[in-house]
């Protein structure tokens, strides 16, 4: 697959932007968990051959990736919406406050922002929302790789306080064996109520 190119980043540059953030979240179908949103401006001057939408990396190759984003970016950060955001903004409004503060946390404010599907209104900024953003744009790659290595970190120290879940191997997504941990044991605090009665009750008496 042919490398990303920095197509959209410099189509901003051209109308005078320079601190360009991509901007991606993860967790968004998720039974357990957070939504978790990153945020990166990247150095124009930075070869970053291996970064793609973070679904066509194995785990291995998105560790390796996350290394290289960190180590060359102007600055990087990240939002998380826990599942008591998600229950009471819903799963739209929990992912752009995740995106927001991901956006707020990075140590140089952008002028510019390219996000994948969404549009933050609340922000100030000139912004270019991408369908299938993170197939398309290396920014937003970078953002979906940052999110995606960040979030599933997180599940898997969750699974230390609940291994009868296993939110190590699953990341909390709607998994058989997810499902029917949850027949078993019930809802744990990381559990989206309203996600979670929508999928599950229907199995829980069988």
């Amino acid at each position: 697959m042919a490398a990303l190119r920095w197509t959209h980043e410099d189509a901003l540059r051209r109308r005078g932007h320079r601190l360009i953030a991509g901007l991606d979240e993860v967790g968004r179908g998720c039974l357990a968990g957070p939504v978790v949103a990153a945020a990166v401006i990247l150095d124009r001057r930075s070869r970053l051959p291996g970064v793609r939408d973070s679904k066509l990396l194995s785990e291995a190759q998105r560790r390796q990736q996350f290394g290289c984003i960190v180590l060359s970016a102007i600055a990087y950060g990240f939002g998380v919406a826990d599942a008591e955001m998600v229950d009471r903004m819903n799963v739209v409004g929990a992912t752009r406050e995740a995106m927001r503060e991901a956006v707020v946390s990075l140590c140089w404010p952008p002028d510019a922002l390219l996000i994948d599907a969404v549009a933050l209104p609340d922000l100030d900024l000139t912004q270019h929302s991408l369908i299938h953003g993170d197939a398309r744009c290396l920014s937003i790659a970078a953002a979906s790789i940052l999110a995606k290595v960040f979030r599933d970190e997180m599940m898997k120290e969750f699974d230390d306080f609940y291994p009868a879940y296993r939110f190590r191997r699953n990341k909390g997504y709607p998994t058989l064996e997810h499902r029917r941990a949850i027949g078993v044991m019930g809802l744990s605090p990381l559990h989206r109520r309203t996600f979670s009665s929508q999928l599950l009750l229907p199995q829980q008496g069988q």
